[in-house]
């Protein structure tokens, strides 16, 4: 309906821009609270950021001159890397050295005969070790590739299995040992041992041995040993050794030495075994002591009358006696009475057990533990006691269980290598105590000999480095940002993009009157321009004399006003040479330790981490910062909730007293329109 005005809903006297109008001045306080908060949350970004540069800054700088400093890394290089590659560890010495490997280290792969597809692997239990460790399951029964999928299953690291393909409609169950070794052979037990035999796997063999050591021609003269023992305590002499098939007996105080035939000793895989004993006699000290003792030579006496002594003479004797008698001999017992005698003539004790109860004891000589030994020696310093050593014999514990594989893939050996021409084995391919804070992996037969470089990791610490510098120049530019009003300070900054210095541009100034942030970059400049003077002999005490610097490119093209804001530079050339001819005095100059007591406690890096943890960390300066504007967010907050509510209930009541104005003159217009009408009508 034309004409009608409803308040409230039509604005037919403009009253909802009034209102506006009217509020808007009743917002003035509103409008300034919330442009507050802004800046207070501008100002807190901006700290957050502070101590995010601040942060990148010190952990850079840490990782300079802590424990896992790039500057102790080491870099291994080997002219045979197929063959033989090395690692090294950070306190691993500078050092070349050559490396022959003469032979890999391998385990136990065994293969079975060329089974049936259909073959079946009969239920049993299944017993496999491998050194000291074995591998034991119940077996129901099945195919060989359920059987294989078994073993590994259970293996532990310790067995592996696997299926290969033969000729047609034919396969073979591979079954190896995990450890490499000598140590480490695959042995079959139980159900095990029986179907490897059935399968092909292994067969029987006759073990083989060496005996020696029982005839007197063997016996030879021991080396000549000086022992720091009493005059009287007789030396140790081939008299009282005597040989038979049963072996060689050996008197107190007695010596020999038996050669090892070049066969066998030349054979690493042998082992000597021997059985020995103590036999209790009587104690030759005992017999010694009595011949020693000097003679009791009687009191020559006095004659006396009438009260005149008479003394007689002293007696004399032509015996040729020691001015004091010589101290008794003690009895010696003693265990370790076998010997390896080296190819250069040393001996090298070998292990013993206690032999002094009288019970028979077996002796085993691995001979890969004592490579180079051409002899046996015996040393019975024993006083009292016979020492009885029975026939040596020499075997290969390979052939003593009484099988070897049929279908051998390889079979457990030691590495071998010759380390600077010293021939060296191990069981395993992985050797880390031959060179000191190094490990060998070994990996095939050299072809040549190969040379092995330990050399500093230059390239790390180059990275490590420039990440410093990356870091403190980020730092840096925040804190130029913040801290002065300067608009050419953005547009120096070529890594920005138009989205960034936008940010920027609006953060400019934004703590010029915050003297903190001028204090924490006179702090920083300070440190990275001192010299740091940890040695007399130092090459290198500052970042400039390894290419590091305001100006280490130098000026080109006259003055540089962004040049003088602190940025450092890198000329990439010096610190490459730095890094190669003076690494270590580098590295002391990030962090070194000032009074002996073996903690880094000043350099450059120490001392940028120390300012800079007293702003970043918990309770520093900008956590207090913002702890203070988290505080003014929170008041201001309140404050613009408050006023929201004031503002929303001065709306109301306007717009309700502009509804009943609105209701009131549209009231009289209508009546005006009345008295209008009717006037009109009367006139008619």
């Amino acid at each position: 309906m034309a004409g009608i005005s409803i308040p409230g809903v039509t604005d037919k006297y403009n009253t909802n821009d009034t209102v506006e109008k009217l509020m808007k001045v009743e917002r003035i306080p509103l409008t300034r609270e919330q442009k507050q908060l802004e800046t207070y949350k501008t100002e807190k970004d901006a700290w957050r950021e502070i101590n995010s540069r601040l942060t990148a800054l010190r952990d850079s700088s840490k990782a300079l001159y802590s424990f896992e400093n790039p500057f102790n890394s080491k870099l291994t290089t080997s002219t045979q890397e197929n063959a033989v590659t090395a690692q090294a560890n950070r306190s691993a010495d500078i050092q070349t050295f050559k490396i022959d490997v003469i032979q890999p280290a391998t385990s136990d792969r065994f293969l079975t005969g060329e089974l049936d597809n259909d073959f079946k692997v009969p239920a049993g239990t299944y017993i496999y070790k491998v050194g000291e460790k074995q591998v034991v399951f119940n077996w129901k029964g099945g195919s060989l590739k359920d059987f294989s999928n078994g073993i590994n299953k259970r293996g532990n690291n310790i067995i592996k299995s696997s299926i290969i393909g033969g000729s047609a409609g034919k396969k073979s169950l591979l079954i190896e040992a995990v450890p490499t070794g000598k140590e480490n052979r695959l042995v079959f037990e139980e159900d095990a041992r029986k179907f490897a035999f059935d399968a092909g796997m292994i067969a029987k063999i006759t073990p083989e041995g060496t005996v020696f050591g029982t005839t007197q021609d063997e016996i030879l003269p021991a080396q000549k040993i000086e022992y720091d023992e009493p005059d009287y305590m007789p030396a140790l002499s081939l008299t009282g050794t005597k040989a038979g098939e049963d072996g060689i007996s050996a008197q107190p105080r007695s010596a020999y030495q038996v050669q090892i035939p070049g066969s066998i000793a030349s054979d690493t895989n042998q082992v000597i075994t021997l059985t020995i004993q103590a036999e209790k006699t009587d104690d030759i000290t005992a017999e010694i002591n009595r011949s020693l003792l000097q003679p009791e030579i009687p009191d020559a006496g006095f004659a006396e009358f009438g009260g005149i002594v008479v003394s007689n003479s002293e007696s004399d004797t032509t015996l040729d006696l020691p001015p004091t008698p010589p101290e008794p001999l003690n009895p010696i017992e003693s265990s370790n009475v076998i010997f390896a005698v080296m190819e250069d003539g040393s001996e090298r004790p070998v292990k013993t057990p206690d032999i002094l109860d009288g019970a028979e004891k077996e002796v085993r000589i691995p001979l890969k533990d004592f490579q180079g030994i051409k002899a046996l020696a015996v040393r019975n310093v024993n006083t009292g006691n016979i020492i009885r050593i029975s026939a040596l014999t020499s075997s290969d514990p390979a052939k003593g269980l009484g099988y070897g594989p049929q279908h051998p893939v390889s079979e457990a050996d030691d590495a071998i290598i010759k380390y600077e021409g010293i021939t060296i084995s191990r069981p395993s391919n992985k050797i880390d105590d031959v060179v000191p804070e190094v490990t060998l992996d070994i990996l095939d037969k050299t072809e040549r000999t190969a040379t092995i470089t330990i050399k500093p990791d230059t390239e790390s610490s180059k990275d490590a480095i420039i990440n410093f510098v990356g870091q403190y120049n980020q730092a840096l530019a925040e804190i130029n940002i913040l801290s002065q009003n300067k608009p050419e300070i953005i547009e120096e900054l070529d890594y920005l993009t138009a989205d960034e210095r936008k940010t920027e541009q609006e953060r400019l100034g934004l703590f010029s009157s915050d003297f903190s942030l001028t204090s924490i970059k006179n702090s920083m400049q300070s440190i990275v321009t001192a010299g740091y003077s940890f040695s007399d002999s130092a090459a290198v005490t500052m970042l400039s004399q390894i290419g590091i610097a305001t100006n280490a490119g130098g000026f080109s093209g006259g003055y540089s006003q962004s040049k003088l804001r602190g940025y450092l530079e890198i000329d990439e050339k010096k610190l490459d040479e730095a890094l190669l001819n003076n690494m270590d005095d580098i590295r002391q100059m990030f962090g070194y330790d000032s009074d002996g007591d073996l903690i880094v406690d000043s350099g450059i890096a120490y001392k940028l981490d120390r300012q800079i943890s007293a702003y970043t960390q918990t309770g520093g300066i900008i956590a207090s910062k913002t702890s203070s504007i988290d505080s003014k967010i929170k008041t201001t907050e309140s404050r613009i909730a408050k006023l929201e509510a004031q503002m929303d209930d001065k709306e109301a009541e306007l717009r309700n007293k502009y509804a009943q104005m609105e209701g009131t003159l549209g009231s009289l217009e209508s009546q005006q329109t009345t008295i209008s009408n009717f006037t009109k009508q009367q006139q008619k």
